[in-house]
């Protein structure tokens, strides 16, 4: 009886010891649709409002360009407005949920273009735009890896539709910060085109608190590597906007 006892005792307690790990496990797997919602907000994505400047500057091989843009936005829509050069000043880029509009004087409707349209060098019309990541793509975890030192976690990101910027993206958030730190991009085709890197030095007074938002996004061609953009953020200011500032009439007329 004894024995038996133990061997029931014994049993029991190995039960306890897995169930307490597994639960254990399951609270240590972070949610990745959380994991990217929040790293959103450091891009622009989920502030009721927020404006930044933005510079492009792109290389390829001796051959440098450089615009300037103004970017407003809220929790749906973006209004890229250029300041430089001169002649692309009365030019702006409109995202309105997942469809976007180029705008500009004398033009007699606003004309219909796709996220994945290259705006300059490697940058394309949606990488200006606010970061939706958690409303345009699923999300699933794939692992983890150290990046710079950096214990991360590796999403995979399939398009919900067509009409985002990139069918797929692989996605590296900072296990300790939230934060993104690179990402792959890829073709409709499957094949990686361009990877990024993001910093963080700017940062954004949100509900009482001040958040890291991104400061610089380098793009580097995949396929050429004498191919590279730089996005240096700036002027960052979390604001109510007007909804008509994203009124595709309103901005036409």
């Amino acid at each position: 009886m004894i024995n038996k006892l133990r061997v029931v005792g014994i049993l029991l307690a190995c039960l306890f010891v897995g169930a307490v790990s597994s639960v254990s496990a399951a609270e240590a797997t972070p949610d990745a649709g959380d994991l990217l919602k929040k790293s959103d907000v450091a891009r622009g994505g989920g502030l009721p409002g927020v404006y930044w400047s933005v510079t492009l500057h792109s290389v390829d091989g001796d051959k440098t360009d450089d615009q300037g843009l103004t970017v407003k936005a809220d929790t749906d829509n973006s209004l890229a407005e250029f300041v430089s050069p001169a002649n692309l000043a009365d030019q702006k880029l409109l995202m309105a949920g997942r469809n976007m509009w180029f705008i500009r004087s004398g033009l007699r409707k606003p004309v219909p273009i796709s996220p994945r349209q290259r705006l300059l060098g490697q940058a394309s019309n949606g990488d200006i735009a606010a970061t939706n990541y958690a409303k345009d793509y699923n999300a699933t975890l794939a692992g983890d890896e150290v990046i710079d030192g950096d214990p991360s976690y590796k999403l995979q990101l399939s398009a919900r539709d067509e009409q985002v910027t990139y069918p797929r993206i692989d996605y590296w958030i900072s296990a300790r910060s939230g934060l993104a730190k690179k990402a792959d991009f890829y073709s409709v085709s499957g094949r990686v085109i361009k990877s990024a890197q993001f910093e963080y030095s700017n940062a954004v007074e949100y509900q009482g608190k001040k958040i890291p938002f991104v400061s610089r996004m380098v793009i580097q061609d995949r396929i050429n590597s004498a191919q590279k953009t730089t996005l240096e953020y700036s002027n960052v200011v979390a604001k109510e906007l007007p909804q008509r500032t994203f009124d595709i009439n309103f901005l036409t007329n």
